[in-house]
């Protein structure tokens, strides 16, 4: 590691004193500053992130789009962040980092804000006072099918050439989104790492994964705020809306989240641009605890073409008053692949990234379901279920994730004991995950599915011929269950009979109109409230000690690579567990 201190002794760097005395002083020249402007930009991503989620439905019913083009809008991010974040990452290590995330923040930035523009360039949401949102009707309650489409369809059409254009802005934003995030995580940690002691990294990295976690639960959050807000109120009187949050014609203020999240990612952006390439008062230790984690690095040296190459910021100097006779950018790129090589080649580091591969893999499937398993098993509401995993969840994964830094840093761990601490809170983590096939609720009677429907099994997509629904055009494929007053669950209140749109006149529950009425949800089951403080309990268990393995697997990580290839290693990291992570669970 010696050399790693090259061109931070003295004569080894350009600065002249009046700019090392003015570094000194300023509060720029701390870590601790830097670390709290990762964090506010990290924050932020976050936020903006988990907030194009919550808004997702709203405007699918706000552009007229179709689930296939909220699901390519929602993968834009994925696409513009996997397009650049090797090349970012390679090439970064060698620039001004803080300069570069600060670059990034402000790409995040005007990704926002572009996100907010089809609202303001598209006309004034409309709708029919006294009709209920037409892709309800006919849907869920006992109707025929014989109602009039046509100037629905004249409507869409009209409208077709703008939503067209809103979609592509919108993909647009998103991508820049992901363009801009490409330098805030790899370069972020490198600098925090190659600035402060060995023994304190692993907490400084556990805080700021924290934040980065921590962000959805604040972008839901923000979600649910701005939603209740009408689409246009800052264009109309929205005292004269005969409409409520709760109707679903109700279209909610979708960029105004957009709008705080773009200043949020302006303004932390804006302090990066502050932080020297490399501080002058490096606090790190390189003297202590190297020894078991350079043990690790593979026996091969790095590839001859990239030793040419001038070296990084991030881990070994150069003299600035030298000439540069730096290969071109045809040349660095064809050392790419061979700085690849030479990082897969590393068994340690293929090991880590591989485990944090599946450990994704398990999570983003857990994520994207669990909400609907919680409305499905526990009969919860869609909000219920969402602010529960805002308020358990999150909290409990950032705490896990702050836990393992600290106990690294605690309990002075080596290498070789971090990865022992990963394996332990894997294996239990796991045995939690295992306890959710012993948990949950009965499934209660279902006409048609646990009871009989008649004389009938209900088939997915084929209308039942039963006689109290004989007038009626509904599918198996539309479920938004109800309780009918008989104790029994129907998939709809098109399968219970009902006429009205207050539920009651359901034929098939009862033949007296008294008693043929319905509730929406499923019937509640007896005990289902304990099950569910059993299972809220266990996941949030299984959250915060499961996280507690990311903050020793990114130090074991960036600990078995060569220093000059710290942020490159990260930005593979991130690259597979965007690419492998997420294919497991797709």
């Amino acid at each position: 590691t010696q050399n790693i201190l090259v061109g931070y002794t003295s004569g080894g760097g350009s600065e002249s004193p009046g700019e090392s005395i003015r570094k000194k002083s300023s509060c720029f020249s701390n870590i601790k500053i830097f670390l709290i402007s990762e964090c506010a930009l990290m924050l932020a991503q976050g936020t903006v992130g988990a907030y194009l989620v919550s808004v997702l439905t709203t405007l699918e019913r706000r552009f007229n789009l179709q689930s296939a083009d909220v699901g390519v809008i929602a993968s834009s991010f994925e696409i513009g962040n996997l397009a650049l974040i090797l090349f970012v990452s390679y090439f970064g290590a060698k620039a001004h980092r803080p300069r570069l995330i600060g670059c990034g923040g402000i790409v995040m930035a005007l990704g926002a804000l572009l996100s907010a523009l089809p609202e303001f360039l598209t006309k004034q949401y409309e709708y029919q006072p006294g009709q209920t949102w037409r892709t309800e009707v006919g849907r869920n309650g006992c109707a025929n099918s014989t109602r009039n489409g046509g100037q629905y369809i004249e409507e869409m059409c009209s409208n077709k050439a703008n939503t067209n254009m809103m979609y592509l802005l919108l993909i647009g934003a998103q991508m820049l989104l992901g363009i801009g995030a490409t330098p805030v995580q790899p370069l972020g940690v490198s600098y925090i790492d190659d600035h402060v002691k060995r023994k304190d990294s692993s907490l400084y990295i556990g805080i700021v994964f924290s934040t980065l976690v921590f962000g959805p639960a604040c972008g839901f959050l923000l979600g649910s705020l701005c939603t209740k807000f009408y689409v246009d109120f800052v264009f109309i009187d929205t005292s004269k809306l005969d409409i409520t949050s709760d109707d679903p014609r109700w279209i909610g203020a979708w960029w105004g989240g957009f709008l705080l999240c773009g200043a949020l990612l302006f303004f932390s952006s804006l302090f990066m641009f502050g932080f020297p390439q490399t501080l002058s008062d490096r606090e790190k230790d390189r003297d202590g605890g190297g020894e078991s984690e350079q043990a690790m690095l593979p026996s091969s040296s790095l590839p001859l073409d990239y030793n040419e190459m001038p070296k990084s910021s991030n881990g070994v100097g150069r003299n600035n008053h030298e000439p540069i006779n730096g290969p071109t950018c045809f040349q660095q790129l064809r050392v790419i692949p061979k700085v690849t090589k030479h990082l897969l080649s590393n068994p340690v580091f293929t090991c880590i990234t591989l485990a944090a591969c599946m450990e994704i893999g398990v999570v983003a499937g857990f994520a994207a379901f669990l909400g609907k398993y919680l409305e499905q098993q526990f009969n919860l509401t869609t909000s219920s279920a969402n602010q529960l995993l805002g308020m358990t969840a999150i909290p409990c994964a950032c705490l896990g994730i702050f836990l393992g830094g600290l106990l690294v840093k605690k309990l002075n761990l080596s290498a070789l004991g971090a990865i022992r601490m990963a394996m332990l809170v894997n294996l239990i983590s796991t045995a939690c995950y295992v306890s959710f096939l012993f948990l949950g609720c009965d499934t209660g009677p279902v006409a048609g599915v646990t009871v009989a429907y008649g004389n009938e099994t209900l088939r997915v997509g084929e209308k039942p011929e039963v006689p109290c629904m004989s007038n009626c055009n509904c599918y198996t494929s539309s479920v938004s269950p109800v309780c009918g007053s008989n104790g029994v669950t129907y998939l709809s209140s098109c399968f219970a009979g009902c006429t009205t749109t207050n539920l009651t006149g359901c034929t098939c529950i009862s033949s007296d109109s008294e008693k043929a009425t319905a509730v929406p949800g499923k019937c509640p089951s007896p005990g289902c409230q304990e099950a569910f403080l059993t299972f809220l309990c266990v996941i949030c268990a299984c959250c915060m000690i499961g996280s507690m393995a990311q903050t020793p697997s990114v130090i074991i990580l960036i600990r078995t690579v060569s220093p000059e290839l710290k942020s490159y290693a990260l930005g593979v990291l991130f690259l597979l567990l965007r690419l492998l992570g997420k294919l497991q669970y797709c």
